[in-house]
């Protein structure tokens, strides 16, 4: 993550405004809440995320155990291309989803990463070291787990599977749990999952690469230092980051690489700092909001008002101004991915027809690597990990916070689904009895342990 720090300084003053991005789930200070706002806002996009999440997956799962199974493989079969000249590039829908809006998922989770670097939990090691270590712990475990039970068979190559958390249902619970729940596990859990995604960032880009082209991995290098390039150069358009990142998961895609690192690598050149401060926005509103008053008074329709026309146009300037583009973008993109793009493909990636599945999963290695990983080792490692962290005095639990609620983050960190089933598909590309195997093993370690850090949570006292 150098690159970050090298693009955008996190000493920006004018970035102050997110410096402790964190949840509200009861009153707090005006300074405070002003501060907490930008998170405040994250959190209850995705809570009310994992609702049409969980919609989206029980419908895929009604729809391919109906008499309608046959309709739910064809429709995401469809073949869907687009040309441009003599260049075309054709693949099924569910291929689209995957390749192509889960890009843009994984531009979101970069902006998120990106952030919480510059300005958030990850800003220093002290701050960074129990989210970091509670991810490691709940990764790696996991991971050893599942090995244990598939070393030796075909189904070793999925890993990673058991290694991923779902923010959306882990936040959409916490929310249910509302004042229960202190506020400073809502920011450890978060913190936990965006260190978790950049872990799992990392296995899909170096683990679960196809037959690399250098051609196309060269020219995604031309334009990513293009777009660095661009970053430095204080260039804040969005429709030429967006044109040059067509372009870079098109060369992602040819290269090898799965396309949505395309999406994270974007995302870390996005400008994180504003062109102006605060001090010299609130100037410069309170001058326009002048010449607005002082305005043509003869006539109160602002649209034939030449002068107050030109004041309300002069404030949307100013306003852009003190906006970084990460924000904006960020804030812009949120309801998109929480409500169409990840509940869609929970959709094409959740159907899977139970019976015949369900029956090869009991006795199945790979079904029990999963459930072990998710329902166990995930609550182990993050739990011992922090433990360990604390313990040696290189790190503390936030205020409020006490260890049956690190045990029950951790439960909760054992939802994988979306990011678990998205790298069971890289996993098991040509193997659907795997792939439905391990679909059924990632829902019922999901069941499990979301009712448990549920119930965890919700019997624990207040402190």
């Amino acid at each position: 993550m150098r690159v970050v720090r090298q693009l955008d300084s996190p000493h920006n003053p004018a970035m102050s405004r997110h410096e402790s991005d964190s949840p509200i789930v009861r009153p707090a200070p005006p300074q405070l809440d002003r501060v907490l706002a930008p998170l405040r806002h994250f959190l209850h996009t995705e809570s009310s995320g994992g609702t049409l999440l969980l919609v989206a997956a029980v419908v895929a799962l009604l729809w391919a155990n109906s008499p309608f199974a046959g309709s739910y493989e064809a429709v995401w079969r469809t073949p869907l291309g687009v040309s441009l000249g003599d260049a075309s590039l054709t693949k099924p829908l569910l291929l689209w989803i995957n390749d192509g809006l889960m890009a843009i998922f994984f531009f979101v989770i970069g902006l998120e990463i990106k952030r919480e670097v510059l300005i958030g939990e990850l800003t220093s090691i002290r701050r960074a070291m129990l989210p970091i270590a509670a991810a490691l712990g709940g990764a790696l475990l996991p991971a050893l787990i599942f090995l244990a039970f598939t070393l030796g068979t075909p189904a070793s190559s999925g890993w990673g599977v058991p290694m991923a958390t779902d923010i959306a249902f882990a936040l959409g619970l916490l929310a249910v749990l509302g004042s229960r729940v202190p506020i400073g596990l809502k920011i450890f859990v978060t913190a936990v999952a965006i260190a978790d995604d950049l872990l799992a960032i990392l296995v899909i880009a170096l683990f679960y690469a196809g037959e690399l082209s250098f051609g196309a991995l060269g020219a995604a290098a031309v334009i990513l230092l293009l777009l660095v390039a661009l970053n430095r150069l204080q260039v804040r358009g969005h429709v030429v980051y967006g044109l040059l990142g067509i372009a870079l998961w098109a060369a992602v895609l040819a290269s090898g690489i799965h396309a949505t690192i395309a999406g994270v690598l974007l995302a870390m050149t996005i400008p994180a700092s504003t062109r102006i401060d605060g001090l010299s926005f609130v100037a410069r509103a309170r001058s326009i909001i002048d010449d607005f008053v002082a305005g043509d008074d003869r006539d109160a329709d602002v649209r034939r008002s030449g002068a107050r026309q030109s004041a309300l146009s002069e404030l949307e300037d100013a306003t852009e101004a003190i906006q970084a583009p990460l924000q904006r973008l960020e804030d812009g993109l949120h309801p998109w991915v929480a409500y169409l793009i990840v509940p869609l493909f929970a959709l094409a990636n959740a159907g899977v027809a139970l019976g015949d599945s369900a029956g090869r999963a009991i006795g199945s290695p790979l079904a029990y690597g999963i459930l072990a990983g998710l329902v166990v080792g995930k609550q182990v490692g993050i739990l011992a990990a922090a433990w360990a962290v604390v313990r040696s005095g290189w790190a503390e639990l936030p205020a409020g916070v006490t260890w049956r609620h690190i045990w029950g983050a951790g439960w909760l960190a054992g939802i994988g689904f979306t990011m678990s089933l998205f790298i069971g598909e890289l996993a098991f590309p040509g193997d659907a009895a795997l792939l439905d195997v391990a679909k059924v093993a990632i829902l019922a370690a999901s069941l499990i342990a979301g009712l448990a850090g549920w119930l965890v949570l919700r019997t624990a006292p207040k402190v």
